[in-house]
């Protein structure tokens, strides 16, 4: 894997840029990305870990294994903050101010956070790179203090390059 080190990286500072350059609403941008390797991956692969056991959650032990046999992670996350567009509701509140008060998520937020991921998992795909979407590793990542408090949902992408995608025919 080391001589594949420097692509790897490469693709995830490119994941990086086409998270951020993706298409958002009222061109506000509120993404956050991150590129977790090394002992501080480790960290939060061992957290993801814990949390599984202790919440009994064996999708959580799963993916720490696959974050642990990767090289790095790609962490793309957002805050929440309403937009302020009239006559909206997609937050299921009549608007902002009310969805603020009920601390409801903003609807575009939440879109444009799917947006980027998308936009950045293509990055992979036409890199050839194995990876996956983790929500375990975003949320772990969120919990454990890894990113900004104001990031308040996130993702988690694992890269990988082997003879066989590491993220399929796992064992939960």
């Amino acid at each position: 894997m080391s001589g594949f080190y420097g692509a790897l990286k490469v693709v995830a500072e490119l994941m990086c840029c086409s998270a951020i350059t993706a298409p958002k609403g009222k061109g506000v941008n509120l993404l956050y990305t991150k590129i977790f390797e090394g002992e501080e991956k480790d960290r939060v692969a061992s957290l993801m870990e814990e949390i599984g056991k202790e919440k009994g959650l064996s999708f959580f032990i799963r993916d720490s294994r696959n974050v642990k046999d990767s090289p790095l992670v790609v962490f793309i996350g957002t805050q929440v903050k309403p937009r302020g567009v009239p006559f909206c509701g997609f937050c299921g509140f009549k608007d902002c101010e009310t969805s603020l008060k009920a601390g409801a998520y903003c609807a575009y937020a939440v879109g444009d956070l799917g947006i980027a991921i998308g936009s950045a998992v293509k990055v992979a795909s036409l890199n050839n790179i194995d990876n996956r979407i983790m929500f375990s590793f975003g949320k772990a990542a969120i919990v454990g203090g890894f990113v900004p408090e104001s990031v308040k949902l996130g993702y988690g992408i694992p890269l990988s390059v082997s003879g066989k995608n590491i993220f399929f025919d796992r064992k939960s």
